[in-house]
Parts: structure tokens; sequence; C-alpha cells
């Protein structure tokens, strides 16, 4: 147990700028920075999971579904109880709030906020390549790096027990996604600037990389996975979602989980609705660069419909927007998004931006190599009366996601150092890669307390999954079935 004069020498997470610019500073002074942050936040300090008394998980839940859609509710309580580890896809505030009470190191990245293993996946880059990276940021703010690392870590650690993994497969797990961070921003530190920020994982090349490592078996199910990633494009998305009527192209009605504009607000006309949403598309447009608007000018609005995403995000509003070109042979998907405030702001501080749409895509250009090409922001004045942000992008653009509950502990274990690389890389753009280098340094001390961490913490996610239990049959909280 740490000691209180302890507690208040170290750094808090809101203390220093964000992603302050550090190349102006010498090396050296750098590297005593991530030495000076070590002396005052051991590395082994870092396995430490003390959890308040008063800690409260449901009640966090639930002050957060007050300001999502009421109907939802219900359904994200009922996709995290699927499972410990869906349960800790959709618990990103209450480990936020648990992170918030452990050693803090002082330096802060763009941090993703809610970097567990499935919000890691492959998606097509500009240049038509399937490239791998983190690929949620509903909740990207500034923050402490090691909060990204311990929450990649622990889920690695329920992940692996909801797959059935003994205590030593798991820790092999979580030890190659931390030494993979580490080893990987020591790399970083090596590199000129400009180098790390082309940096990027291409994901054909890398499992070819590991095919000496893959049985024959695998690495084939492994190549098809890939190629069928290809496929999950717009075309895909119509052909699911869409159906033909009276000579148009329609979304097909599926509530609560895809529901057409038209039914969401059957008492307004719908005239009225598509002439706010043109607006809205138009206030969109001017966030786009300025090829990116001569491209979106090809389309014409179609139809627009509410989509329930995610296990984390259900509740939040989504919207899937179908448009065409001219003849209407030529669709394309996009996905309008609600951005809340993130569930790091409470101890990292407010953003900087007053657009929590734009919060996001600053935070997703920042952390990602290659973003989607229809990345941008806009605010709605809901028919409600309330002003909402929006991040908009594509439905799908070769759109892969690993899946983990088939994996094996060896292929999980390749999917994790992916991870680590993939996460240093994003943080070594924003934060000071010299120091995070320095004070991570060359042992696997680090590795080894964010392994220790990750259990403890999938011990607590257990409790908290049975609290939500407890909750649902109490009737202190709705769930159902319908996911």
């Amino acid at each position: 147990m740490r000691s209180e004069d302890a507690v208040r020498e170290r750094p808090s997470a809101k203390r220093s700028a964000p992603t302050e610019t550090t190349e102006q500073e010498t090396h050296a002074d750098r590297v005593a920075k991530g030495k000076d942050a070590r002396a005052l936040t051991p590395l082994e300090s870092h396995a430490e999971f003390a959890p308040d008394a008063s800690r409260d998980p449901v009640g966090l839940l639930l002050e957060q579904a007050k300001s999502r859609v009421p109907e939802l509710v219900p359904v994200r309580h009922g996709r995290m109880l699927v499972s410990p580890f869906a349960y800790f896809r959709g618990a990103a505030l209450p480990m936020a709030s648990d992170l918030a009470g452990t050693p803090a190191s002082g330096l802060r990245v763009q941090a993703c906020g809610d970097a567990h293993l499935s919000n890691f996946g492959a998606f097509a880059s500009p240049e038509r390549r399937l490239v791998f990276d983190v690929n949620d940021f509903d909740e990207t703010l500034p923050g402490p790096f090691e909060w990204d690392v311990k929450r990649l870590a622990a889920s690695l650690a329920i992940a692996g027990r909801d797959n059935g993994f003994n205590a030593k497969e798991r820790r092999k797990i979580v030890l190659a996604a931390v030494e993979g961070y580490r080893t990987a921003m020591r790399e970083f530190a090596g590199q000129q600037f400009i180098d790390v920020w082309y940096a990027h994982l291409d994901i054909e090349q890398a499992v070819g990389d590991f095919r000496a490592q893959m049985k024959a078996k695998r690495f084939k199910a492994a190549e098809k996975m890939l190629a069928g990633a290809h496929a999950r494009d717009t075309m895909q998305a119509v052909g699911k979602l869409t159906t033909v009527a009276d000579g148009r192209r329609r979304i097909i009605s599926d509530p609560p989980l895809i529901v057409p504009v038209e039914e969401v607000f059957a008492d307004i006309q719908a005239s009225e609705i598509y002439d706010l949403l043109r607006t809205v598309l138009t206030k969109y447009r001017r966030t786009l660069q300025s090829d990116r608007k001569h491209l979106l000018d090809y389309f014409s609005l179609i139809q627009v419909a509410r989509k329930v995403v995610g296990v984390g995000s259900v509740g939040t509003r989504a919207w899937i927007v179908l448009m065409a070109g001219a003849d209407e042979t030529e669709p394309l998907f996009l996905q309008a998004k609600e951005a809340q405030p993130s569930v790091l702001a409470a101890w990292c501080g407010r953003s900087q931006y007053t657009n929590q749409g734009e919060r996001v895509v600053a935070g997703q250009h920042l952390m990602q190599a290659q973003s989607d090409i229809f990345l941008g922001w806009t605010r709605v004045l809901a028919p409600d009366g309330v002003n909402r942000d929006f991040y908009v992008r594509q439905l799908r653009d070769w759109k892969l996601s690993m899946p983990i509950e088939v994996m094996i502990p060896s292929g999980m274990t390749v999917y994790a150092r992916l991870c680590g690389w993939t996460l240093a890389r994003a943080h070594a753009r924003s934060g000071d890669r010299i120091a995070l280098a320095a004070y991570l340094g060359g042992s696997a001390r680090f590795d080894q307390a964010i392994a220790d961490f990750a259990e403890a913490y999938a011990d607590q996610n257990e409790r908290d999954y049975a609290a939500l239990q407890a909750a649902v049959k109490l009737g202190r909280a709705e769930a159902t079935d319908e996911i």
C-alpha cells in the first residue's frame, strides 16, 4: 500500500501540457525528464491497484446513461452482460475512475482512452492497403500514457480468461503486449520524428512475417480473413442494410437496432427532417480538406437511419447516411456518431475543443497513421432542441475486427504484440518519445508490473460484472436480451 506522502508527491493526471512539443529540448534534457519521472514513480509501482471502498461502477454507468437514448440503455446493459470481457468493453468510465487512483508517471500523450484489444483492427488506407491501427477514438483526450497501456493489458487478461487460458498463458500474452510497447517506444526514440510520423503497420505484411510462428492451417485461416476484409465495403453494407422499394433504394427497418429517421421522428414531416439533414451535411463538408469536399459533392443524400453500434457506444446517437451518385448506381454509406465528453475528462481535464466531434477527429488524426478520407465533424440542433456533436466517417471501408473469442494463446500473443507496437507508435506521435523510452528503460520491470496490474484488474472486472448482474436482478438497472 502506498503512503499518503508518496501519493502527494507523484504527478497528477492533469499536470503538464497534453501534447507539448518537446523537439526543441536537448536529447539529454528529455532523457533526464524520463529518468526523473521514474525516480518519482518507480516502474514497479504500476503493479499497484487498491480500489476505493466507496467505488460504485454501476452508479457510474447509470449516470452515464442519462445522456443516452433511453430505450437503448437496456440494450447496452444487455450487451455488457454477455461476458466479463463484454462488460469491460462498456466500462471505460469505471476504469478511468479507477486509474485516477493509480501511480502517475506525469508523462502525457494523446490517449485513446479506451485502448482495449477489440479497439484495434484493420481498415483500408487511402492508398488501398490494409493497415492495422487503433480504430476507436470516442474517448480520446490527452492523458497519462500508462492508462492506455493498462487498459490494453487488462483487456488481454480478461479476454484470456473468457477464452479459458490459464494464468501462465495470460501472463505471457500481457507481457508480449507491454514488451512490444516498450521496445517499440525505444526504437522510435532513436528515429527522426518525421520517420515516426510515417511509420505504419501493413497487416498483410505482418501476417506474412509471423508465418513461421503459425501452423499452416491457421496461416491459411488468417489469409482468408484478410481477403474477406476487402469485401467489407460500402457495397456489402448496401446489400445487407438496404432493399429496393418503388424503384428506390431504402434502408431496411429493424428496430431497435436500425430505425429509419422517418420512424424515429414520426411526428415530424419527413421533408423537414431532410432539410435539416442537408444543412448538417453542409456544415460537416466544411471540415473536410478541399479535394474531399469535391469528392463528397458527387453524392446526394438518399436516406438516414439510426443504428445501434458496439457495446460501450450503445445509447449514443449513431446514424447511417445512405448517399449515391447522380444516377444512384454508386452508393456511399457514411456513419455519423455522437461524440460526448471523454470518460477521461473528469480526471485529465476538459478538451481544448468545444465541439466533441472535433475532439475525436483531432485525436484520431494525431494517433492514427492514416485516417478515413471522409473523417470530419459537425454539430446538430436536434428536433428536441438539444445541440449535439457528431463525427462522420465511412461506415465500412475494408473493416476487419479480429475474432477475439476464437483466438488460441499463441495467436493472441502475436496479436497482443501488434497492439503494443501500434499503441507505442500512436503515443510516440504526440508524446515525448525520448522521455517515455528513458522512463520505460531496457529491462522488463515495467512489463512485469503491468502484468501484475492486469490480473488484479481482471479480478476487479469480474466483481464489477457480477455487480451489474445483481443490479439488473434487483431492478436498479435494466437490460434486454435484444443485442
